[in-house]
């Protein structure tokens, strides 16, 4: 047996066990790795060698290790001394610079399959206090539908007419699940155009918000359809410094598509984060734009004011905390 300090150090051995097989692969012999899964890799001459997070195992012969040291001397036969000279020199240059990954392109836009029928859909969303008249309203203009999965289906459209956005929402009223579809452009989000041409913008956070301030509209005896309505489909979150923040993006579209509207209601929710939303963006739209902040009188937003107002007691589980509407309810009972 050779003596292996007569030709090579620890210092030499260390430094090439720093070297794991996969790394060395990748960098000298690329065409050897086959992609078995993710994280698992075989070689093409010796199929049965497996190497997953950072080790190796050579099942036909039952040997295994880490470095690319224990490979070149278990499996390729390499004398101890050789390999380690061999990994020096390439360790020279470890670590070895990643290879940026290439980008992938973005997933194109396109809306879920559609249900059969909306019977789940419409009757999810009159459990949350939409009339069916308005519901069917929405179907018809084809902003809203039952998708194969049975979840509402909320779509933006561009000024052209081409659908560029979708919002996902459970129909199950005890879930709440809650997703954009992959590729949705946020500057065209769910809104509801007026039947004639209008100044007048209301602005929601969520579709289901900007719907039920439509129905306690129609409820009041107040014709919804002559202005405009908007979701932002989220929560807006202005920074701490209010100058670098810039508008919700499908407000600043919304605004650009449609020049003539010069009055601006912020309907968005009544806790601290949409009270604090409303007051940036009041603060933020240029001055040639009336503004009014106009929250719920009852509960969080406007479906539990809905809800409230027709005294429907279901329960609907929606994300975050306990609701304004539990809350105002506790109080009333005490």
């Amino acid at each position: 047996m050779i003596d292996e300090r007569k030709y090579v150090t620890k210092e030499e051995i260390e430094q090439a066990r720093q070297l794991d097989l996969l790394s060395y692969l990748q960098r000298y012999r690329p065409d050897e790795l086959v992609k078995v899964t993710r994280g698992v890799y075989s070689l093409r001459s010796h199929d049965s060698l497996k190497i997953s997070n950072g080790k190796w195992y050579r099942w036909s012969k039952g040997v295994g290790g880490v470095s690319a040291l224990d490979y070149l001397v278990k499996v390729e036969g390499m004398p101890f001394v050789e390999a380690v000279r061999h990994l020096c020199g390439c360790t020279k240059h470890w670590p070895f610079p990643k290879i940026a990954p290439q980008p992938k392109e973005p997933k194109p836009f396109a809306l879920p399959k559609c249900h059969s029928d909306n019977k789940r859909v419409i009757q999810y969303l009159m459990q949350r206090g939409l009339s069916e008249e308005t519901i069917q309203m929405c179907i018809d203009k084809g902003i809203l539908y039952e998708d194969y999965r049975h979840n509402c289906c909320f779509v933006g459209f561009d000024p052209q007419g081409v659908p560029r956005y979708a919002m996902l929402r459970s129909s199950d009223p005890a879930s709440t699940f809650l997703r954009e579809v992959k590729g949705s452009d946020k500057r065209y989000s769910f809104s509801l155009p007026p039947q004639e041409r209008s100044h007048r913008l209301f602005l929601f956070e969520s579709a289901i918000d900007c719907l039920s301030f439509a129905e306690l509209q129609r409820m009041g005896g107040n014709d919804w359809k002559i202005d405009n309505y908007l979701s932002l489909s989220g929560v807006y979150q202005p920074r701490k410094e209010l100058s670098k923040t810039p508008l919700p993006i499908a407000l600043v579209q919304f605004l650009q598509d449609n020049p003539h509207i010069n009055h601006i209601t912020l309907c968005l929710d009544h806790d601290d984060a949409g009270l604090r939303a409303a007051m940036a963006i009041n603060a933020l739209l240029p001055k040639r734009y009336t503004t009014e902040l106009l929250p719920p009188e009852v509960g969080k937003d406007y479906n539990e004011q809905l809800m409230e107002t027709k005294n429907i007691t279901a329960q609907i589980r929606t994300r975050g905390a306990k609701s304004a509407l539990h809350h105002f309810k506790e109080e009333r009972q005490r």
